[in-house]
Parts: structure tokens; sequence; C-alpha cells
């Protein structure tokens, strides 16, 4: 049902790979990247910004300029390299002692304008736009997509052969998650894992929307300009990591919010009582430990709240979502936050870095309140993406990230 095919990656040197690899592009602003980013950091490739002092807007005619020139510099030393032949890549990473081991590949763009990829957020045209750009001027997809899929146990079987061997690569990063490497490269495993594939129903995007439509919007506009188009051409196909189902694990996306509405703390707790069982949980952090029960920080304490019955439509695969809940029975019905993408008196804070995140920005007075969610399952956003719906913003985080650099794809 889906198609994908092998591609001969430009990567690093197998000891090169650690100074090549970096963090994705949105994960860090500007002056972070330029902190972070060495002498052979992909990051000069990824944000070029960082290189001129001071740093210049990322969006300027300078900086992607300098983004192709660095790619090519990068080339022309031998710190990024072709591999010589078309293969297929594990791309492996270890977390709190979890290993979950993806696939990467190139995916069509026909399967995302036919539906077979499938989204569960929205995306913003400016941040497409960019993307776009940024693909367009390299002629290749630099940084890769996130997708899962239903999992498959001889795919698992030819993965597990290649993992049981010496990796290329074999690194901890400084966030201290463990990435590794290995090339599949035997036609007969090739040929195969892509026949495979024609029975998977459907990638579901897990991180990279924006990357993932940009990828089929740069398709669909180099198809225009050739009139001898086939769909077999390079710039048909986009990078993509693939892990099955089973082995991911969405972790909790937090909200944290400036201000109570006018309202008192005793008044606030009052109207939570309406929609919700509010009991004080101390001083130490409270994590919820279900679907429908939140934690809230609020003067110095810990809660749990407790949906009520009847506050959640279970059958809805929108209605169920916590996210859902808070937003309309707090976020919008006490706290008047209408709009989570534009309202500036909400901020997100990713469960990765812990409740305690929470706690510092209320206890800083730069926030008012906090609350932390029930994470969402794989299997609530399977439905989703089935469904054709759309989760509200700010829903999923999914770590480890993946690390930028391990493989590119040309278009060429």
């Amino acid at each position: 049902m889906v198609r994908i095919k092998p591609f001969a990656a430009i990567r690093p040197p197998k000891e090169l790979v650690e100074e090549v690899a970096a963090r994705p592009y949105d994960v860090l602003n500007s002056a972070e990247a330029k902190a972070e980013a060495g002498e052979k950091s992909l990051l000069h490739i990824t944000k070029p910004e960082i290189d001129f002092d001071p740093i210049i807007d990322e969006h300027s005619s300078q900086a992607y300029d300098k983004a192709v020139e660095n790619f090519k510099e990068w080339q022309k030393r031998g710190w990024l390299r072709q591999d010589a032949e078309p293969c297929y890549y594990v791309y492996a990473q270890t977390m709190d002692g979890r290993t979950q081991y993806g696939l990467v590949v190139c995916a069509h763009t026909d399967d995302y304008a036919e539906g077979k990829i499938k989204k569960h957020e929205l995306t913003r045209k400016e941040k497409e736009d960019d993307r776009m750009v940024h693909v367009m001027i390299q002629r290749a997809n630099i940084e890769p997509v996130f997708f899962s899929y239903p999992d498959n146990d001889e795919v698992n079987a030819i993965v597990a052969r290649y993992t049981a061997r010496e990796p290329e690569y074999d690194f901890v990063a400084e966030d201290g998650f463990g990435h590794h490497f290995w090339v599949i490269d035997d036609r007969k495993d090739i040929d195969r894992i892509t026949e495979l594939f024609k029975d998977i129903p459907a990638f579901y995007v897990a991180d990279g929307h924006h990357r993932t439509a940009a990828a089929a919007r740069v398709g669909a506009e180099l198809k225009g300009k050739n009139p001898s188009h086939t769909g077999e051409e390079e710039y048909n196909y986009f990078m993509a990591v693939a892990f099955p189902e089973s082995q991911l694990k969405i972790i909790d996306y937090n909200r944290v919010v400036k201000d109570l509405n006018g309202l008192s703390e005793e008044e606030f707790l009052k109207a939570l009582e309406e929609d919700f069982s509010v009991r004080e949980a101390g001083v130490e952090p409270y994590r919820p430990d279900h679907l429908h029960n939140f934690s809230m920080y609020l003067g110095g304490k810990w809660y749990s709240l407790e949906a009520k019955d009847g506050r959640y439509d279970d059958s809805d695969p929108i209605g169920v979502l916590d996210v859902t809940l808070l937003s309309s029975l707090v976020l919008d019905r006490i706290l008047g936050i209408k709009d989570l993408r534009t309202d500036r008196r909400i901020d997100f804070v990713g469960g990765i870095r812990g409740l305690e995140e929470l706690s510092r920005r209320v206890d800083s007075g730069e926030m008012a309140v906090a609350f932390a969610l029930y994470p969402v399952s794989m299997k609530q956003l399977v439905d989703i993406a089935d469904s054709g719906k759309i989760m509200p913003p700010k829903t999923t985080w999914f770590e480890p990230k993946l690390r930028s650099g391990l493989t590119i794809h040309l278009l060429d």
C-alpha cells in the first residue's frame, strides 16, 4: 500500500559522525545552535544564520545562500560522502534503557497526496514555505521526518539480523541518548523490504508534519516543471525514518498559563469543581497516572484533577483526549484562552523537561498555574489519523528526537 525505495545516502565517515550529527533545526533557537555547533556540525547547514556575527535572519537570502555553500563545502572536505549504491539503513535510539529501531527509507510524495501518509496535526503555511525553500535550494532532504507504521514480523526479523552485527555508527550524544546505525546493503534484503511495505496500509507522521508537507509540495512543483514526468524521479521521494508502532512511546506535553483571568486562587479552584474532583496532592510533584486525570501546580501546591463523568466522550477520537478536556473545560471556559496557537498567555512544556520545570516556572512568578497531562497513546494517535481528524495543538511529544546528519537524500 505504501511505496518506499532505497537511496544512496550522503552521510559522515564513521570517525566524524559525532562531530557532524546534530539536533534537529526546530528544537534549538539560533543562539542555542550557535553555542552548540562545533566546526563540522550539520547545524551550519540546517541553521546557517549562526555563521554570521551578529546572527542574521534565518529566512534571509544570505542565510539560504550560506546553507548551500556549507553543504557543498562539507562534501568537498569529505565530512559528508555519498554511498556508492542505494541502501536501506537501520537507525536505532536508546533512551532510559529502551531502544527503538527505525528503517531509513524514501517515501513517495503521491502517498501523502493520496492520504496513505496520515497526519494528525495542522501545518502552518509559513513554516511549510521555509522548509520547502531549504529542500529546493539544496536539492536534498537534509533532515528526515519521523514516521510510524503497523508492525510487520518479517520486517522486524530482517532488521534484527542486521542489528545483531557491529553497528556502523554507535555513540551517545550530549543529551544522554544513544544512537546506533547499520547499513542494509544486501540486494535480496533491500528488494524484500520494498515488497513487504507494499502490504503496509499507511505511514503515520509522528514528528515532522511541516517537512512532510513541504516535501510533497516540492514533488508537485518539480512534477509540473517536467513534461517527461514518470513518477519515479528522485524528487518524488523524501527521506523518513519509520518505526514500528509498538516500539514508540509518546510522552506528556504540558501547559503553563501566565494568569488566572482575574480570578483569585480560591475562585479558580471553586470554578474547577464544576467539572473536576479537586484534591490537594502535597508539595511533591504529582504525576497523572490514568486518562482524564490531570496534575495542577498552583500556589506552591500540587493538585489532582479528576474529570467528572459526562465531561468526555470516549467514543470520539478527539473527545476522549485530555488535551480536549483541558482546553474546553479549563483554558477556554475559565481562563479565557480561545486559540492555543496565538494566545501569548499560554506556553507548552515537553514532558522531557520533567514536572519540576512546571513548578519552577510558576514559583518564579513567570506563570500562575501549570497543568500536566497523561500522555496520548499511539492507539489514540492512529485512531485520529485514520478518522481524518486533527489533534489540538501541542498534543504529542516524541523523544528521543531524530539526530540530523546521519543520512541525507539528494533529489537529483
